[in-house]
Formats: structure tokens, C-alpha cells, sequence
């Protein structure tokens, strides 16, 4: 088998599909691994590593079994793929309109890490998790640099500094993160969500959790996601949010639900509301923000508040979002191997059967399949998984 560790072509990518740490691990498995020349520059891994660890360089794609990868291969990459061959990455399955046609015409078999299900035996393929805590802890270390004050609370012999004041808005694995990050610098923090299961999470980092409106509405959706909820409920949430909003000095925005554009969470009159100096970091920007006035890949100041909507936190920090991220593909990938170390995809896992986007000319996620009207895979009735999920 014949592993191919593409060089990411996407402007702004820093990471690799595959670390030396990892590459060693694939050929102790019986693999040969190929590492396109320069892919593990922009992470501090040089071609040298990765030949030391016993890859070769070259990126000859129509040879490759296997392609592991951050973002999808360009297109005159990805038709080269034979049929059969695999390709694991984050593919976008809600936007890659383009390259899920390319893959089902080939016949390419594809694994999404967006679609790694939350089940206790997928813990260590989640790299949307992985990422999305270097996300929300960059979050709060950028918000940090701006803010034209200190964080934590002062006493000095010209006075009492008093502390900042951060709201979260999502309490997801990137929330967590910015919430814990910002008590460490010394942070007053309040956190809001929809979903009233994470006050307790919110609480043991140090939070406080804002209040929800007193509707019969539960924001919890599955596998742990937030849900879309109604526009009234909106609302009223907004309307309590304000009140916090208005005395913040920093606000990070995290809230996603999957396969739809971000909720909007702070419109321009909750900006106009925070002291001149604050600081909004939104975490959503590349699912259409959270914030009104945020602008993609750019830093801009309304209404006295500079609003950052980076589109790729992890990548800011690519050493160590590269060392986790290929974990987690090397997990993914050792779970479709069989006792020869052969690629086997076997649709009835419970790991494999939902991460699987595309397969022997089919579409096996669903809302993909449909919005696109290509011919649709079906896995096999899942077993019972009680007691699986986190």
C-alpha cells in the first residue's frame, strides 16, 4: 500500500496530513509512504525528517492507495487518483460540490474527518475536537494582544487594574478552551449556549453561565452538536446576551451547527453596545460568522471594536495542530486496515460507516447525496452502540 502525504495547496495552510511521529508508525504497519517535497515545511517537519522516519519524496498521485491530507487535493490532483485509491482529510462535504463529483466519477473511496462519529471509540480520530481547542485557545490569545488593557486583575501601588471581561459565545470544545484560556490570563469570563447541559462544563472551568430564555426549547442536537432553534427563542437570547455583551471588553464567537450557515449571534447593535477598545474574534467566520460585521480573513474596526474573523485558528499554531491532526488521520487509517495491513473499508464499523463520504461510485452521506443527486450508498442497520456515545 502506497501512502501519499500531500502538500496542502490551500492558501493560509499551514498543517500536514502526517508528521515523522506518524510516517514511522506507517511503515512499522507495512506501508511504503510518499511525502510530496516541502509538505511539512510550513509545520517545522523537513523533508529530511520525514525520509529519516522511511518515506520517500514524490507526489505521484496515480499511484497513490492512499492520499492523507488537511484540505482536499486541487482537481488536476485529485484526477489522478486511480479507482480505489482513499483519500482522508477534511473534505467539506457541505461545500465541496466540485471535488464529491470528481470523487464518485473516479470512483474514489473518501473519508471525512468532519463526519468522525462522537462515539467513545472515535475519541482519538476527532480532529474537528482537536482542532477546535487550538482554535478557541488562539481565540483568546489574539483577542488578547488587542485589547488596549490588561486581562487579569492588578494591584499596584497606583491602583487596582480592574480584570477583563470576556464572554464566550458557544461552550463546544473551542468554547471550553477560550473559557479556560481566559481565566488563566486573569479574566472575568461568562460563557453562553444554547444547549443547558454544558453550565456545569462552563462552571468547572471557572465561567459563568448566562441564563437561557425560560422557553421549552432545547438547543441540544445529536452527537453533541447544538441544534438550529427558533427564531423567537433567538431572540430572547439575544436580548439577555446584550446585557452581558454591553460590558465586555472581549467577545469570542464559537457557535456552529453542521451543514448550515452560523447562527447569528451578535448583530451590529450588540457591537455598537461593548466599550470602545473591545475585541470580537469570530471563531465561525468560514460558516458565514457569527458576527454581523465580520468580514473574512480580515481585521476590522466598527463602532470602536476591531472584529477578527480569521477562517483558520489551528493553522496559526501549525507544529502542534499538525502533530495532533496526524494522529488523529493515523487513527482513522489504522482502523481500515486489516491483519496484512491492507486498505479494507468495511461499512457495517461504526467508525468507518458514518466517516465515509464517497465509495465505489456512491455517496454515503446523506444530505450530500441528495443535494447533489448522485447515486446513494447505504450502510448496513447499525448495531445497538448504547453506552458508546460521549
Amino acid at each position: 500500500m502506497l501512502v501519499l502525504i500531500a502538500k496542502e495547496t490551500h492558501g493560509g495552510e499551514a498543517r500536514v496530513a502526517a508528521t515523522p511521529e506518524t510516517v514511522r508508525q506507517l511503515v512499522k504497519r507495512g506501508a511504503k509512504v510518499m511525502v510530496e517535497p516541502g509538505a511539512g515545511e510550513s509545520s517545522l517537519a523537513s523533508d529530511a525528517e520525514y525520509q529519516e522516519a522511511g518515506a520517500r519524496l514524490g507526489d505521484d498521485y496515480d499511484a497513490a492507495d492512499v492520499v492523507l491530507c488537511v484540505r482536499p487535493p486541487d482537481e488536476a490532483r485529485a484526477r489522478r487518483l486511480h479507482a480505489g485509491a482513499a483519500v482522508i482529510g477534511f473534505l467539506n462535504p457541505f461545500k465541496n460540490d466540485d471535488f464529491v463529483r470528481a470523487m464518485v466519477e473516479r470512483k474514489v473511496t473518501t473519508l471525512s474527518m468532519e463526519l468522525v462519529p462522537r462515539i467513545t471509540r472515535a475519541q482519538k480520530m476527532d480532529a474537528l475536537s482537536s482542532q477546535a481547542s487550538i482554535g478557541g485557545y488562539k481565540a483568546v490569545l489574539i483577542a488578547a494582544y488587542h485589547l488596549p488593557k490588561y486581562f487579569p486583575l492588578l494591584m499596584t501601588a497606583a491602583g487596582t487594574v480592574k480584570p477583563a471581561h470576556v464572554v464566550v459565545m458557544g461552550a463546544g470544545v473551542a468554547g471550553l478552551q477560550a473559557i479556560a484560556t481566559a481565566k488563566r490570563l486573569g479574566a472575568v469570563v461568562e460563557a453562553s449556549d444554547i444547549r443547558p447541559e454544558v453550565k456545569e462544563q462552563i462552571e468547572s472551568l471557572g465561567g459563568k453561565f448566562i441564563p437561557l430564555p425560560q422557553r421549552d426549547e432545547s438547543g441540544a442536537g445529536k452527537g453533541g452538536y447544538a441544534k438550529e432553534m427558533s427564531k423567537e427563542y433567538l431572540a430572547e437570547q439575544r436580548a439577555i446576551v446584550k446585557k452581558h455583551v454591553a460590558r465586555a471588553h472581549v467577545v469570542v464567537t464559537t457557535a456552529l451547527i453542521p451543514g448550515r450557515p452560523a447562527p447569528l449571534l451578535v448583530p451590529e447593535d450588540m457591537v455598537q453596545a461593548m466599550p470602545p477598545g473591545g475585541v470580537i474574534v469570530d471563531m465561525a467566520i468560514e460558516q458565514g460568522g457569527n458576527c454581523e460585521l465580520t468580514e473574512l480573513g480580515r481585521e476590522v474596526v466598527k463602532h470602536g471594536v476591531r472584529i477578527i474573523g480569521h477562517p483558520n485558528l489551528p493553522s496559526t499554531l501549525p507544529a502542534d495542530a499538525s502533530m495532533l491532526y496526524a494522529r488523529n488521520v493515523y487513527a482513522l487509517l489504522d482502523n481500515c486496515l486489516d491483519a496484512e495491513s491492507s486498505l479494507k473499508i468495511d461499512l457495517a464499523d461504526d467508525v468507518t460507516g458514518p466517516t465515509l463520504l464517497t465509495h465505489q461510485g456512491e455517496v454515503f452521506h446523506a444530505p450530500t447525496a441528495e443535494r447533489l443527486g448522485l447515486p446513494r450508498g447505504q450502510l448496513p442497520a447499525p448495531e445497538t452502540t448504547e453506552g458508546k456515545k460521549r
